[in-house]
């Protein structure tokens, strides 16, 4: 770490350690928020000092509308209450002392709501973090710094998060994470997702939701958990919308834009967005490899590579549906989604060869001219149910998904000797890379309260995916382009998952909860390479059980233990046996004989107070998946390969402390600590491995007057193992302002990213006769610029709907517009 570097960590830290944490008590107020007598959920809710209206603490209302908020000291305190369109409410003054430690405070009513507002003020502002008994919430927005950039980088942001150098995504340690969009499986795994999340700007996200051990409810898909990335939705009645500006200054300059409409009135509900993001920016790998003599194990001959890649990307979304609100009990959506991101990349390569004397013997200069686009189309038809005012109902969901690409690449190679002489003829290869994905699926839930302290839930779901990738590779022989038989291939993958869940949630008093879950899988799974021949067929049926235990100590400490299985298949792209080249020396190759990975998943969580979380976790994993590389020392040549190298032990310990700690200064630390250790057989070698390492992040926020806003965040991550690879620390500091204009309907912020140009991967991978160390840095540093500007008119008198979808954790009717 640099001089510039530590003084700048020091800084941060030592400002931490001189804030104190405010007084605490052992008092308690309760209460509810309503409209019309109905619960008002995300309401929020401030405790205020009565003498001097000091903000004590904020909370945000539940589904019902209720609130608590627990740990005040002797004294006279008020209530207010805002949500978005209407008038700021308080409640009256009440009194904490020795003799009246709990109050029962009265309903505050949401009666008045602000017509003569031109647009849509959203007054509520929620904590960057929000802590609940299965889930992580991240809301996106609260943080300055996720300005401008991508879905990608704002989870590389996240806690507990990790992304390495490929964009695969990790969650405390361990691979295997399932993306979820809106609720719904993305389908993609590894670079294909890497890609989709890189173009997709943050703007689009309201919130992510992190769940490292999911209910029965959702797919047993992601070893490590599962990440629900929420777009914003249109919550408030009328004609509303907001409209958005931003551009993105550094190396290369990006920009991106979005529209959202909202019309909702009588029994319809229309909805729609557009987004539109420009992005250039490039990357510098540096890859240094040793190559050995099978006979005497003495280095034969040094490789260094340098590669200068430059990536353009746009990516256009577009959103609409409608919400038809059939009777009061039944409500049907349709939602029509998509995206098109065309992309182009030059990459130029230099590749020094080199003799166990370090004396160069050939200097390859290879140009890779890659154009690509992805294509995406999606129908969600949805159902939801109420049986009854006491919660029970049924909601469904038919969808269709279409990914459809293609990847034309254009190589050229170029030899030289140490004189800069011709060594060897020149080499010309192209290939044209298409993949056709087509995913349908039906599901359906059933929720059944059967009193008060029980709730029973069950469902069913059924998907199918087809992939299609047909892979054309030619060599520039005599000027005619002549087909590469060893290379080109036709992969065919399909692939059936029937499921069926029950769960069962039960308080047995204010102390006790217990919820039990059991998820049932079968998985029917088809691969075809038509150019060989060759296929497999596979047919296995899993039990994936679910179990959560909740004791509330006291009003101050709760406890949540909780356990899972989860599988991790394949990603499509891994099983394809196709070839993607870096140069003439390096290249990926899929693998069709890929295994799935299970995973044993425990947790014990401890919350105090609402503000402080500790989480120790244990998981074992067997068969996992993971990059294997392999070499030909014969050719110099590298390659990257999946396979199921090993048994995984991963053992962690994570805090995070959350807590405005005055009226104008927020902070949000995380720290987590794991051990990993990986054993297995590699090439018919025993291999094992294993280190301790920890990540800290911290996000400092500062509200002023007149609108004004500021804020401090960034991470740091300690050497850590994934697989053979072993990545070095990587850190970084990120700085943001806001202000709010126009009456609170604009909002001006600035990012300014990684300014020390600090953020650069780097690692090796040393083991059997493998010896290779990577540096990787990009265009990180940035200054982000973006104003929003919501607009609109509510109309009075319109009843508060609930959420429609298949559970309390998401909204599945109409979901993208509700």
């Amino acid at each position: 770490m640099s001089q510039k570097s530590r003084l700048i960590l020091i800084s941060l830290f030592t400002l931490l350690s001189l804030v104190t944490f405010g007084q605490k008590g052992d008092g308690k107020v309760k209460g509810t928020v309503a409209i019309q007598q109905k619960g008002v959920e995300a309401a929020t809710v401030s405790v205020l000092q009565a003498k001097d209206s000091s903000l004590i603490k904020i909370v945000v209302t539940d589904k019902t509308g209720e609130y608590a908020i627990e740990n005040l000291a002797n004294g006279s305190y008020l209530i207010t209450v805002s949500f978005a369109s209407y008038k700021k409410t308080y409640g009256p003054v009440f009194e904490i002392s020795s003799s009246n430690k709990n109050v029962q405070a009265p309903p505050i009513l949401l009666a008045t709501q602000i017509s003569e507002l031109r647009g849509v003020t959203v007054i509520a502002k929620k904590p960057f973090i929000e802590q609940k008994l299965d889930r992580t919430v991240v809301n996106v927005d609260a943080v300055a710094t996720n300005t401008g950039i991508s879905v990608l980088e704002v989870l590389e942001k996240t806690p507990g998060i990790m992304v390495d150098k490929d964009g695969n995504i990790s969650l405390k340690g361990k691979q295997g994470v399932m993306i979820l969009i809106d609720g719904k499986p993305s389908y993609l795994g590894g670079q294909d997702l890497a890609n989709l999340l890189k173009s997709m700007p943050s703007s689009q996200l309201e919130q992510l939701e992190i769940m490292t051990n999911p209910p029965a409810k959702y797919d047993a898909a992601g070893n490590a958990g599962i990440i629900n990335l929420k777009t914003k939705k249109s919550k408030a009645r009328g004609f509303n919308g907001s409209a958005t500006l931003g551009a993105g200054f550094g190396y290369y300059p990006r920009s991106n834009t979005s529209l959202s409409l909202n019309y909702r009135i009588n029994k319809w509900n229309v909805f729609g967005n557009y987004g539109y993001n420009r992005n250039k920016g490039f990357r510098d790998i540096l890859l240094t490899r040793k190559f050995m003599d099978a006979g005497t194990n003495q280095l034969a001959s040094l490789f260094d590579q340098t590669t200068h890649s430059v990536r353009q990307s746009q990516f256009h979304s577009l959103k609409i549906g409608a919400d038809f609100y059939a009777s009061k009990n039944t409500t049907i959506g349709i939602v029509v989604n998509g995206f098109i991101s065309p992309n182009k990349s030059l990459d130029r390569n230099t590749t020094l060869i080199e003799d166990s004397m370090n004396l160069l013997q050939t200097k390859n200069l290879a140009n890779s001219h890659t154009a690509s686009r992805w294509k995406n189309g999606s129908v969600n038809v949805n159902l939801r149910h109420q049986f009854d005012s006491t919660g029970t109902e049924l909601t469904a969901d038919l969808d269709y998904t279409g990914y459809n690409s293609f990847n034309d690449q254009y190589f050229d190679n170029f030899f030289y000797d140490k004189d800069n002489n011709k060594k060897q003829p020149d080499e010309f290869v192209q290939n044209h890379l298409p993949s056709n994905i087509n995913i349908y699926s039906a599901k359906a839930d059933f929720t059944m309260p059967i009193n008060k302290t029980t709730k029973f839930e069950a469902g069913v779901k059924s998907s199918y995916v087809e992939t299609d990738n047909n892979a054309l590779f030619q060599n520039l022989v005599n000027d005619q382009w002549v087909t590469d038989a060893g290379r080109t291939n036709h992969f065919i993958y399909k692939e059936n998952i029937n499921a069926a869940y029950v769960n069962g949630n039960k308080e047995f008093s204010k102390k006790w909860s217990v919820q039990l879950g059991l998820r049932l899988e079968n998985t029917n799974a088809k691969g075809s390479q038509l150019t060989t021949g060759q296929s497999f067929d596979r047919k296995y049926t899993q039990l994936f059980p679910t179990a959560y235990v909740g004791y509330n100590v006291n009003d101050q400490h709760q406890l949540v233990l909780n356990y899972g299985r989860r599988i991790q298949r394949p990603d499509y792209e891994n099983l394809n046996p196709f070839y993607n080249f870096l140069d003439k020396y390096t290249y990926q190759v899929g693998n069709p004989y890929l295994r799935p990975q299970f995973t044993h998943n425990i947790e014990l969580a401890h919350t105090y107070n609402s503000v402080l979380t500790t989480t120790v976790n244990y998981s074992a994993t067997n068969d996992i998946i993971s990059d294997v590389l392999d070499q030909i020392d014969s050719t110099n040549t590298t390659f990257i390969t999946k396979s199921n190298i090993a048994n995984q032990k991963n053992i962690g310990l994570s805090v995070n402390f959350g807590k405005p700690l005055t009226k104008w200064y927020r902070v949000n630390i995380y720290g987590n600590g794991y051990y990993n250790k990986y054993s297995g057989i590699i090439r018919k070698e025993y291999f094992t491995t294993a280190a301790t390492s920890y990540m800290f992040n911290i996000t400092n926020q500062f509200t002023f007057s007149k609108g004004w806003s500021a804020e401090i965040g960034g991470f740091y991550r300690s050497k850590a193992i994934q697989g053979t690879m072993v990545s070095n620390p990587m850190k970084v500091i990120n700085f943001g302002f806001g202000k709010q204009l126009f009456k609170n309907q604009g909002s001006l912020r600035v990012n300014i990213s990684d300014p020390f140009n600090m953020r650069a991967f780097s690692g090796y991978s040393k083991y059997q006769n493998i010896d290779l160390v990577i540096r990787n840095r990009q265009n990180n540093r940035m200054i982000n610029i973006s104003f929003t500007y919501r607009f609109g008119k509510p109309i009075k008198g319109i009843k508060q709907r609930k959420s429609g979808g298949a559970a309390d954790e998401q909204s599945r009717v109409g979901a993208g517009g509700n």
